[in-house]
């Protein structure tokens, strides 16, 4: 009934759906001359030979299909891989750093006309789903076609889990297609296995098995020549109302640090120029990193808004705070960790708090409330080799590993059937 519900509604919904796409043109959050994407049309010619798909919905599962996408282009080289996002930010993350043989397309929005123009002209012969974001007419659609499916690094919070219950007859089915599911972790196996998925599995997370996070090399030099003596410190993913109380931290410290850097890389780059003004109309010397200003003795906080540094600013700055975790419900703080650098975090982590927990109970990571945050910022500078240590020992023991484990729990979804 609820199937047939959604369905019809979102059959109804296409002059909704297209002006919600118009709406977000001028944000900057669709791209006009792929827009057909989104309602299915394809702007890429299907490649002979077998397709494999996989989808991730943001910058974070883009990122972690990554060391999946060249190890599975690796060990079938007929093989290419159609990867499906949903955003501008992830689009542009997988043209900088995608393997060969591996395309992109923008996700098209759930309704089913849009959908079955999708699978018809790709035609995949597998589909990897990661993590959480699970739209029903597309699913179910793939399942219908007899198309194998696995869901990969399966999360569901426990909020999206009380909402899914409210509609059982929707999701269950849409669980119970996929052949293989790989959770994060026992809690999130859990929750999945409640809602009707067949035998979840746990083998580990898959953002532990990427590569750490690359850095231009000369750009890494550079800086650490203009800012050699300073002491730094880095907030990493910052959210709405974040850079304030970043700042505050700053004004804290600096009587104490004479030449204290403070970094802040905010998780949508888009807002940087609200954020400058914003820290500028408080009183602080800003230097926009996307403007090439330079970093100067006067520079208070560098603004590092531009897409695909972070890895750059790890190595940089031997004090991460992971922030989303004052505003929000926590960031990746493994990518940090691998890079050796001291992790902080606020303490709203709920969206990795397998990771965070786990972290804790080895002196990985370090926690404080907004109050706290300057005291543990300067704690963590004074120790910064030594949690740096800590951090980058938990993270390689993790990654040990993932990825072959991975690979063998999917192969009767990936491989031909001839295999």
């Amino acid at each position: 009934m609820i199937r047939s519900l959604y369905r019809g509604a979102t059959w109804l919904a296409a002059p909704l759906l297209r002006r919600h796409l118009a709406r977000r043109l001028p944000q900057g959050k669709e791209e006009a001359e792929r827009l057909g994407e989104r309602y299915g049309k394809a702007s890429l010619p299907r490649p002979a030979g077998r397709l494999g798909w996989l989808h991730g919905a943001s910058v974070g599962e883009t990122q972690s299909l990554l060391p999946l996408i060249a190890a599975l282009t690796e060990r079938q080289p007929d093989l290419t891989l159609l990867v499906t996002t949903g955003t501008v930010t992830s689009a542009r993350l997988l043209a900088r750093r995608r393997p060969p043989r591996t395309l992109h397309q923008y996700l098209p929005l759930d309704r089913q006309a849009w959908v079955a123009r999708f699978l018809d002209h790709w035609r995949p012969d597998f589909v990897l789903w990661v993590e959480s974001e699970l739209w029903p007419n597309l699913l179910s659609e793939a399942a219908r076609r007899g198309i194998p499916l696995a869901l990969v690094n399966g999360r569901l919070s426990a909020r999206s889990q009380s909402r899914w219950a409210l509609a059982g007859s929707l999701i269950r089915p849409l669980l119970r297609g996929f052949r293989i599911v790989l959770a994060q972790d026992a809690a999130q196996a859990a929750r999945l296995a409640g809602l009707g998925a067949r035998n979840p599995q746990c083998l580990g997370n898959l953002k532990f098995a990427g590569d750490p996070l690359p850095a231009d090399e000369a750009a890494l030099a550079e800086l650490r020549r203009a800012l050699a003596g300073r002491k730094i410190w880095l907030a990493a993913s910052t959210h709405t109302g974040e850079e304030a109380i970043m700042a505050a931290a700053h004004g804290a410290l600096a009587p104490r640090h004479p030449g204290l850097l403070t970094i802040i890389a905010p998780r949508h780059v888009e807002r940087a120029p609200a954020i400058a003004a914003e820290l500028a109309a408080a009183g602080w010397k800003v230097a926009r990193r996307s403007q090439n200003e330079p970093v100067t003795a006067a520079t208070q906080i560098y603004l590092a808004d531009t897409m695909g540094e972070l890895g750059l600013f790890y190595r940089l700055a031997p004090v991460a705070f992971v922030a989303g975790s004052f505003r929000w419900q926590g960031h990746n703080p493994f990518e940090p960790a691998l890079l050796g650098a001291a992790v902080l975090s606020g303490p709203q982590v709920a969206n990795f708090q397998d990771i965070f927990d786990r972290m804790a109970a080895v002196g990985a990571v370090s926690f404080a409330a907004e109050a706290e945050l300057p005291a543990a910022i300067e704690r963590l500078l004074a120790d910064a080799e030594g949690a740096g240590l800590r951090a980058r020992a938990f993270a390689e023991a993790e990654r040990a590993g993932i990825l072959e484990r991975i690979l063998t729990a999917l192969a009767p979804v990936t491989d031909p059937p001839h295999a």
